[in-house]
């Protein structure tokens, strides 16, 4: 299903013809535990269950047991600035189950990693901070003014 407008046909004019569905469908981390076989997506409100399961199985080779989707109501906010209410836009989420002896892990995409600061560079920055702040201070005049 599309909304876009094609050129009719006109004898003596071939044109090329390109069909551009607005389907489209985005990976989301679920929010909480689920089965390692299901599977959570984003995807355009006008995708029906079997379009999500044809979508999936002959883009992207994924074998699909059974889809269920729902629709997420969107967020009321007040604007702070003009006072008016803005509704954000209605989302349909689809849970793809897939066959049993299939898995799926969410990817990692951030690690959690400290990484340990040279104390010494540490301390050099500071004080050429410092000698910054003190070379360009105006007398009578505090530090956050010129800045």
């Amino acid at each position: 299903m599309s909304t876009r407008f094609y050129p009719l046909y006109q004898r003596g004019n071939p044109q090329l013809r390109i069909f551009l569905p607005n389907f489209w469908i985005k990976l989301i981390a679920p929010e909480e535990k689920q089965l390692p076989n299901i599977v959570q997506f984003h995807c355009s409100m006008q995708m029906t269950k079997h379009d999500i399961k044809n979508y999936l199985e002959k883009i992207y080779n994924v074998n699909v047991i059974h889809v269920r989707t729902r629709i997420v109501m969107g967020e009321f906010i007040k604007d702070k600035l003009q006072g008016s209410i803005i509704k954000e836009d209605d989302r349909k989420i689809a849970y793809v189950i897939l066959p049993k002896d299939q898995s799926f892990v969410f990817p990692s995409l951030f690690k959690d990693v400290k990484e340990e600061i040279d104390k010494d560079t540490l301390k050099s920055a500071k004080k050429e901070m410092q000698s910054y702040i003190e070379s360009n201070k105006a007398p009578g005049v505090p530090t956050w003014f010129k800045f």
